[in-house]
């Protein structure tokens, strides 16, 4: 942590900067710095204790360590790929994408905290006794997991669900007492470390009560296991799992249900359908799917970075993105 709190610093004060300018008193950060962080003694353990750590070893408010990780639970927009070739071998990816309206820099025709994020992304491996328990690709100073492989056993991934009863609403409640939701990044971090199986993982996902709406994107080990589970607060609402035999060999989430058209302005969707169909699933690979991440929209300019996973070994790889004019801003 003490090797990227210079970066953390940065975003951090450059969220606080887009707050001062929708509330020029001041009052919101004052808020944050004062008042948020209490929140940190209503979050379960270890979660709390590790905000404290991080807020004493970077120098940054404890306040503003608990906002910046409550962003992830709202600011989000994402595509993630599952996909089995012909051998039944399976594949997992994902764009990660991040700082949707917050701060658009005209002379560098960029989003802000897009930019500032790309430093902060860190590869990190959890051990216990020594031994890998699971890797992720992380930001440096949010505690929560955005993506996430345990070896030989699964792979997952999150994305936000676009929904009126969203992220706001649940985090609004635990403001005000009800806490019987689980924080999404706190839920796959859980999974990722305490799951025994593809089925306990996918079991967990969709039965656990949220504080915010969500597509979780799992894969497996074995042939067919690869599904995108969409989420109210409450409840699963659809699982589309992998068939081969049915001509489903891969399963793909942007952040809009699967049964709904895309948001017009934001169709990252359709291309990338199409990117893997040309690709079919006799040619697929990891370099295959990278490409169908880099293909525009699907690259954008809010794409941070690139994340590829094989669940043999734990396998995964990570690569910061940029996207040259003409590029989709989202």
């Amino acid at each position: 942590m003490r090797d990227k709190k210079t970066e953390l610093k940065t975003v951090v004060q450059n969220i606080k900067d887009i707050a001062n300018t929708f509330f020029p008193s001041g009052k919101v950060v004052d808020i944050v710095d004062k008042k948020i962080v209490h929140l940190t003694a209503t979050l379960p353990y270890p979660f709390n204790e590790e905000l404290k750590g991080i807020a004493n070893s970077s120098g940054i408010p404890l306040g503003e360590i608990v906002i910046f990780n409550i962003f992830y639970e709202i600011f989000t927009v994402c595509t993630s790929i599952v996909a089995e070739d012909k051998t039944g071998k399976l594949y997992h990816a994902r764009n990660l994408d991040f700082g949707l309206f917050l701060g658009w820099d005209v002379k560098n025709n960029s989003w802000t905290v897009t930019r500032e994020l790309k430093p902060i992304v860190v590869n990190l491996d959890f051990q216990r006794n020594n031994k890998t328990v699971f890797k992720s690709t992380n930001f440096a100073g949010y505690i929560g997991m955005v993506s996430g492989v345990k070896p030989d056993l699964f792979t997952l991934t999150m994305n936000e669900r676009f929904s009126l009863d969203g992220g706001y609403v649940g985090i609004f409640e635990w403001f005000l007492g009800r806490r019987d939701g689980m924080w999404m990044g706190f839920l796959t971090r859980t999974i990722l470390e305490n799951a025994t199986s593809y089925q306990d993982a996918k079991d967990k996902l969709a039965k656990t009560r949220l504080l915010a709406p969500a597509y979780f994107i799992l894969g497996g080990k074995k042939s067919g296991e690869g599904c995108v589970i969409t989420r109210s607060r409450t409840a699963a609402l659809d699982i589309w799992d992998l068939d081969i035999q049915k001509g489903t060999w891969y399963v793909i989430e942007t952040n809009y249900d699967r049964w709904k058209p895309p948001l017009i302005l934001d169709n990252r969707r359709t291309p990338a359908m199409k990117c893997l169909n040309q690709t079919t699933q006799e040619n697929l690979s990891l370099p295959a799917i990278y490409d169908v991440l880099s293909t525009k929209p699907v690259l954008n300019k809010l794409t941070v970075c690139t994340t590829l996973m094989e669940v043999d070994n734990g396998h995964t790889e990570t690569y910061l993105r940029e996207c040259p004019d003409p590029c989709s801003p989202w």
